[in-house]
């Protein structure tokens, strides 16, 4: 096994700025929509794949990065849709380089369909791709038949897994690249009746770290943004989704839990915090020079429980592998000096 790190890589003056994604710089105030955002970063020459990008998070970030420069690749499912003509039309107002292309993460082929086309136009791989597109479910694990199951391993964990396979062979031939996946504060602490939400998490959490492991020799970065309670248009989703839920469901699995299934429909979350973080995030990560950048960033202006939880895996994982065949790999991923 070769021990060829992300280090060793940015030592040479080549690697150093083959990145294609630049460093943090302050420049002047930029508007996101009502929000007056102190800082920009510049993004020029980078190009941003962004899934589930009709509302939230998703809609956020290709507005923000666009407007830092980046050349964004906004995509989202059932296409045509009036969300992303409202896109083209800002992009169109306000000159900034967003293409809509459709892109059904649950789907093969849309999905290898929308990321060849993101690399056509952009003239070769992508800088970076940002897994955003998520669905939640609530209600106790019981309560969760195999279509909600399903349904949010696909769009949570199958859909992340599609989106890495397509753009990876690209990125590894270019030595070059980002994956940032979009988990949950709620992939690493566990609060009881959100269904597969927190299964879901957890699994795209191991899933990038050891995409992380494995890509340390190639060039290629892999970063977790593990946002808490924002007010998002997931809560109406999941709204929705957890009555379509419990209309098919029965007392044979509801009955037992009368306070967790009462709220059902009703949910709402995230109070007065600011859903900008996570783009913010994003541009930080993007804008960190390769090689520093952290696994796991955790987002919320509130409490952050899974910091513990990070920290600790990290020394656990460097203890446990440090010293194997793989140790400059676990230890180039979390920052640890050979």
């Amino acid at each position: 096994m070769t021990h060829i790190t992300r280090r060793s890589l940015i030592a040479s003056s080549a690697a150093a700025t083959a990145a294609g994604i630049l460093s943090a710089a302050p420049a002047v105030a930029q508007k996101a929509g009502d929000v007056v955002i102190p800082v920009s970063y510049q993004l020029q020459n980078t190009s941003v794949l962004i899934t589930g990008c009709s509302t939230g998070f998703g809609r956020l970030s290709a507005e923000f990065l666009a407007r830092s420069g980046a050349k964004v690749f906004a995509t989202m499912r059932n296409m045509p849709r009036p969300e992303a003509d409202e896109l083209r039309a800002l992009a169109k107002a306000e000159k900034l380089d967003i293409t809509v292309l459709e892109i059904d993460v649950t789907d093969d082929g849309s999905v290898a369909k929308g990321v060849a086309e993101a690399e056509r136009i952009n003239g070769g791989a992508l800088d970076v791709i940002v897994n955003n597109a998520g669905i939640s479910y609530g209600g106790p694990i019981e309560i969760q038949d195999m279509e909600a199951t399903k349904h949010t391993f696909e769009t949570n964990v199958f859909g992340p897994q599609r989106m890495i396979r397509a753009a990876l062979p690209a990125m590894r031939a270019a030595k070059k690249g980002l994956i940032i996946n979009i988990a949950s504060q709620l992939g690493r602490v566990i609060a009881p009746s959100f269904g597969q939400y927190s299964p879901s998490k957890f699994a795209l959490e191991a899933l990038s770290e050891a995409l992380a492991y494995e890509l340390a020799p190639t060039g290629v970065e892999v970063s977790i943004i593990e946002p808490g309670s924002y007010p998002t248009n997931i809560w109406d989703s999941s709204n929705k989704n957890s009555l379509a839920l419990l209309e098919r469901s029965d007392d044979t699995h509801t009955s037992g839990y009368p306070e967790l299934v009462a709220p059902l429909g009703k949910r709402t979350g995230g109070g007065s915090t600011d859903p900008m973080d996570v783009p913010l995030a994003i541009a930080q990560l993007m804008t960190t020079r390769k090689g520093n950048r952290p696994l796991r960033k955790a987002v919320h202006p509130g409490s952050k429980p899974q910091v513990a939880i990070n920290d600790l895996t990290a020394k656990v994982q460097v203890a446990w592998l440090g010293q194997s065949p793989y140790g400059p790999w676990i230890k180039d991923v979390h920052n640890v000096e050979t």
